[in-house]
């Protein structure tokens, strides 16, 4: 679908909504409620004159009459998307509580712009001097964080940062990206998966394409994992993004997201030794900005050391209520870069070597080698049989994390319950640890921080 069919489209009072470039997401639902995704007040809901049930069904006919397909009972969802736009409709007969409709905009342009990033505190300018030159090197970077964090987005600016003479190839299942039109005059293949081509056959296709970047959208399922493994140790380049709740966390959710029995050692070798950056995104409402606050508040480093044992370095945290902290990279991080022809040392060698605080993710770091010394036959069989407990002690965890002081107060616009409860303000690491250690049975101490992390990410 090009973007001409939306102009015979007549989106009546959606129309403002539509022209401001504030507003990334319009959500109608539950006979007449329209809620919006705005990139400076977070979710909110409005009231529009003229937004009716009728109406909207009048447009979805309106879009499946474009499109040559029907909208009725027997075919009760329609999607269409063009290069700015990107709808869902779903019929009354299965949504009971009236016809259901978001609109999702996708500009094909970088929102993004550094020195605008660093004002508003989005980063700092040494972490975002480190990961340009991290890209230019060649290092392959997986974004995480919640929906409608901006990951796309970050994804977007790093790839402008690519060189002009390499081949950018983008896999998507929905368009987001838009490079081709941002920069129609590099080389670059926009590709876009179906029921006919699936992400294995259209990695196959990508690779016979002979690109130097190859960008996935979004890593959700298990053939999209298989796809990133299978491009990296090609000898690809990656940038994508993924769920999860911290940079550190990458690995373990990549690997939840297999489904399958697969050597838990070997796979996550097989990532640290691939994968060099991981970096996590946060979005909330912040009560001092007086407005929704995106930030990125964590960059950690994946490696595998001298004796073949997969390695995280948290280089970049932002601690809610603290300023960021930075430290060096690891020897292997600097010398990847060097053997590219790329020199930081004006950005590192002003750095510690040492957080100036000790954090749980950097202690639960030493622990990854413990668990190479579980066997997968131990760490399937105990996995099955503490995942109810450990969930169970996840959740007095949450609550009192939301409870602490620290946690930013509730917006005193109408924010969604889903846009309130998914600001991740990081917690003090020792808040984290007690629920555990007076609910976990005594007889199993050595199920530590890195299966937690697994199925932390599961939750989410």
């Amino acid at each position: 679908m090009n973007e001409n069919i939306f102009d015979k489209l007549d989106f009546g009072p959606f129309r403002p909504l539509l022209d401001n470039d504030d507003i990334t997401d319009i959500s109608y639902s539950n006979g007449g409620q329209i809620w919006i995704r705005s990139l400076t007040q977070g979710s909110l809901r409005v009231e529009i004159e003229g937004a009716t049930p009728e109406f909207v069904e009048k447009l979805a006919f309106q879009c499946s009459n474009v499109m040559g397909t029907t909208f009725n009972n027997a075919k009760p969802f329609l999607d269409a998307e063009s290069a700015e736009l990107r709808m869902n409709f779903v019929h009354q007969s299965i949504a009971t509580n009236g016809i259901a409709l978001v609109i999702r905009k996708t500009p094909a342009k970088i929102r993004l712009e550094k020195d605008k990033l660093i004002k508003d505190d989005y980063f700092t300018k040494d972490v975002h001097d480190l990961l340009i030159n991290c890209v230019q090197g060649h290092c392959n970077v997986m974004v995480a964080g919640e929906t409608g964090s901006g990951k796309t987005e970050f994804v977007k600016y790093l790839a402008s940062h690519t060189k002009t003479s390499e081949k950018i190839i983008t896999i998507e299942d929905t368009l987001e990206l838009h490079l081709d039109k941002i920069f129609p005059q590099r080389d670059i293949v926009s590709m876009k998966t179906n029921n006919v081509a699936s992400y294995s056959d259209v990695l196959v296709t990508c690779m016979r394409q002979n690109p130097k970047w190859i960008l996935l959208s979004e890593v959700r399922s298990a053939e999209a994992v298989s796809a990133v493994r299978n491009s990296i140790s090609s000898g690809h380049n990656i940038l994508s993004t993924i769920h999860a709740d911290k940079a550190s966390a990458i690995p373990y959710r990549l690997y939840s997201l297999m489904e399958t029995d697969l050597d838990v050692n070997q796979f996550l070798s097989t990532i640290y030794r691939y994968i060099q950056l991981g970096v996590h995104i946060k979005a909330y409402y912040s009560k001092e900005r007086g407005k929704f606050h995106r930030e990125l508040d964590e960059v950690c480093e994946f490696y595998v050391d001298d004796n073949n044992v997969p390695q995280s370095r948290i280089i970049y945290q932002k601690i809610f209520g603290r300023n960021p902290v930075m430290r060096k990279p690891s020897d292997h991080l600097l010398q990847f870069l060097e053997n590219q022809n790329i020199d930081v040392s004006a950005i590192v060698d002003k750095l510690p070597d040492e957080m100036p605080f000790k954090e749980q993710e950097n202690l639960s770091l030493d622990d990854i080698a413990k668990e190479q010394e579980t066997t997968p036959e131990v760490a399937n069989e105990s996995s099955q049989e503490e995942k109810k407990e450990e969930v169970k002690v996840e959740q007095p965890t949450v609550v009192e994390q939301q409870a602490a002081p620290a946690e930013p107060a509730i917006a005193p616009l109408e924010i969604t319950p889903a846009v309130t409860a998914a600001p991740h303000a990081p917690q003090p690491a020792e808040a984290a640890q007690p629920a555990p250690l007076t609910t976990e049975p005594a007889a199993t101490p050595q199920v530590t921080s890195p299966q937690l992390s697994i199925l932390s990410s599961l939750t989410e």
